[in-house]
């Protein structure tokens, strides 16, 4: 039976997840803190681990630091909805966390129910990630600066597409189109952090992530990378060198005025299963742009969002990246992308950006 280890100072969350976790067929063991987690965890490794943030002696970021660097298990954080809750979230995700979910607020006994579902699956997907691909992704990217990746690295390509010569007056001359969910915020810092300021295409990104947490995610890559980031939360012109993030729980689509391109927040459309749905994106954006001016890229993240989308602009003649296996936290978006036959190339996360670079010089 797998095993998981609720860390939590609260008696309450403790009883209430160990009976969602119990009910999933779960063995279930407890700590109160941090300090109690790392004895628990040196003494029987459990199979994954959920974590709160906020805990008296030890908390769950320096617990997190402790286990990643001693005791390599994956780790779902229990996060609130606060400002300071996203901040501690990237935080963690940045330290090692595979996933997290906010935590229930208010009377959380009759908002378990609702968390249930959703806390084992991303439970059983985190049971499955690589944790190398994990941890300190970001700084291990940092230490291969300025080394291109090796050709052989792409195991499947096709020529670069040539940009569009009848670019509409006021457009960009293309779009690049980013969709990612488990194990995507540190991805999101090794994508962009090596893009230059004149990098000449906006970025629009799909980020499976709730409402709240978007905006923190958005500030914090705007302050690590050279191109400028931002939420969308209402109607945008896109400009090259911009990167475009998804708000939470709703939609990120593509709009146009006269004479120029939007990125724009519509409400979350109930056909599709995950928010910010990069499905969504990708259409919007073929429904008003030739295939030819459009990159799709999918990295990291459970279920299949964004691959049936971009296999259609693979055929239509648009050019497709799917993250390699080798890399990505969970290969679940990307790896439907490469069964669906509609990624052009399937790079490892370190030579995505240098591929970009490449192709729209």
């Amino acid at each position: 039976m797998t095993r998981v280890l609720v860390v939590d100072d609260s008696a309450l969350m403790r009883r209430l997840l160990g009976g969602v976790l119990r009910a999933g067929g779960f063995d279930v063991t407890f700590a109160r803190d941090g300090q109690e987690a790392l004895e628990s965890i040196a003494a029987a490794p459990p199979d994954v681990v959920t974590m709160d943030v906020q805990m008296p002696r030890m908390d769950g970021l320096a617990c997190l630091d402790r286990i990643m660097l001693e005791h390599p298990v994956p780790v779902v954080m229990l996060s609130s909805l606060t400002e300071a809750g996203a901040q501690a979230t990237l935080e963690a995700l940045r330290l090692g966390a595979v996933d997290f979910l906010p935590k229930p607020a208010g009377a959380a006994s009759l908002s378990i129910d609702e968390l249930a579902p959703v806390l084992l699956e991303k439970l059983r997907a985190a049971m499955g990630a690589r944790l190398r691909s994990s941890h300190r992704l970001t700084e291990r990217v940092r230490l291969r600066a300025g080394r291109p990746a090796a050709p052989r690295a792409a195991r499947y390509t096709e020529p670069a597409p040539s940009l569009v010569p009848d670019t509409p007056p006021g457009d960009p001359p293309g779009i690049v189109l980013v969709g990612c969910s488990t194990g995507g915020p540190p991805a999101l810092d090794a994508l962009l952090e090596p893009l230059p300021a004149s990098f000449p295409w906006p970025v629009l990104v799909a980020q499976h992530m709730p409402a709240g947490f978007t905006g923190a995610l958005a500030r914090r890559l705007d302050k690590l990378c050279a191109l400028t980031v931002q939420e969308v939360s209402r109607p945008v012109r896109l400009l090259a060198g911009h990167v475009y993030i998804g708000r939470g729980d709703a939609d990120l689509i593509l709009g146009r005025r006269p004479e120029e391109l939007l990125a724009m927040a519509a409400p979350s459309a109930p056909e599709h299963r995950w928010h910010p749905s990069a499905d969504r994106m990708v259409d919007s954006a073929m429904a008003l742009l030739p295939a030819a001016r459009l990159v799709g890229v999918l990295m990291t993240g459970m279920g299949d969002d964004g691959a049936a989308s971009m296999a259609r602009l693979r055929a239509a003649g648009g050019r497709t990246v799917a993250e390699a296996e080798e890399t990505a936290v969970v290969w679940g978006m990307p790896g439907a992308l490469v069964r669906a036959g509609g990624a052009s190339a399937v790079l490892p996360l370190g030579g995505i950006a240098g591929a970009l670079r490449d192709w729209l010089a």
